[in-house]
């Protein structure tokens, strides 16, 4: 029996010290197996683009707003984990080759005027999106080159699209190009 016991506590010994050792280098992280980019499967987004738009004075306020709803330019299905990015028109400009571009900038956009600061700002929910032009001088008397017909695009990321890339969101250009989204299929909405 005790040559039993020697020959069954070495096979646990063995068994067990088999079993320890030091942790080895961890792995790399991958994809999680779903269909589409970077297994987001083909979710990528969309830019909408919204003409016409018109701010109205708040006096009490001082500032200037508009609310757009995204049900009223989209069906693209927004959620509160996304990322919505904003984009004013600044005009065309003349490029070296002697064709023309759009410019955009993101917002939140500064303009220095004579009588002070202008800032256009945005708020959003996973239903709208509020505009705002704000400043530190008496709105009243804007001038509606900043109120009056605007255009803008509105870009909505998804969340997972969002935290697996990596994008410039200053760059529209940047942003639809990592969305994989050209000019043809930007949806396109007068409001006015």
């Amino acid at each position: 029996m005790n040559k039993f016991s020697t020959i069954l506590g070495a096979f646990l010994l063995l068994f067990f010290a088999a079993c320890e050792g030091p942790q080895g280098p961890p792995g790399f992280d991958g994809l999680d197996g779903l269909d589409g980019q970077d297994g987001l499967d083909g979710i990528q987004g969309q830019v909408v683009e919204v003409e016409g738009v018109d701010f109205g004075y708040v006096p009490e306020d001082n500032l200037f707003s508009t609310l757009i709803t995204f049900a009223d330019v989209t069906n693209f299905e927004v959620f509160e984990s996304d990322a919505v990015l904003v984009y004013r028109h600044d005009g065309v400009i003349d490029l070296n080759d002697g064709s023309t571009a759009d410019a955009w900038t993101q917002i939140p956009q500064n303009y220095f005027l004579d009588q002070g600061t202008i800032q256009y700002v945005f708020a959003h929910t996973f239903v709208d999106l509020e505009l705002f032009i704000d400043g530190n001088f008496d709105l009243s008397g804007l001038s509606t080159d900043f109120t009056d017909n605007q255009l803008f695009r509105i870009v909505f990321v998804p969340s997972e699209y969002a935290e697996a890339s990596d994008f410039d969101a200053s760059n529209m250009e940047s942003v639809m190009s990592a969305l994989n989204i050209n000019e043809e299929q930007i949806t396109k909405m007068d409001i006015n």
